[in-house]
């Protein structure tokens, strides 16, 4: 991923709206690229900013930089927990296939003793 593509999806990724794949991407680039990385942090900071003065909260106890890394943390969390689920319905859907294959064969094989076939 480019600076200038991972530079306009820095709003989507504040306002959580990005698949999966792309954010991982933009997560990848930002770790290794330190001017997208400030970027996100204005951005994020103004977005915040903004969310706070309309819910009129007190700006004296508001960690925004940590916010924002605590963000990043649950995005890599959310990648990871679907990877594990995409990975545990491929096992599950094998066992399945492989379960059904056995029954077929063992079905088959009484039908075959049975004179059916």
């Amino acid at each position: 991923m480019t600076c200038k593509e991972a530079e306009s999806l820095v709003m989507d990724y504040i306002r959580h709206d990005m698949d999966l794949q792309t954010m991982e991407e933009f997560l990848e680039h930002i770790d290794g690229c330190e001017n997208c990385q400030e970027e996100l942090e204005i951005y994020y900071t103004v977005e915040a900013g903004i969310r706070q003065l309309d819910a009129d909260t007190d700006t004296d106890r508001y960690n925004i930089k940590g916010d924002m890394e605590a963000d990043i943390m649950a995005s890599r969390q959310h990648i990871y927990n679907m990877r594990f689920l995409s990975i545990l319905r491929y096992a599950a859907n094998t066992l399945i296939v492989m379960s059904v294959t056995v029954m077929l064969l063992l079905q088959i094989r009484i039908w075959w003793q049975t004179g059916i076939f």
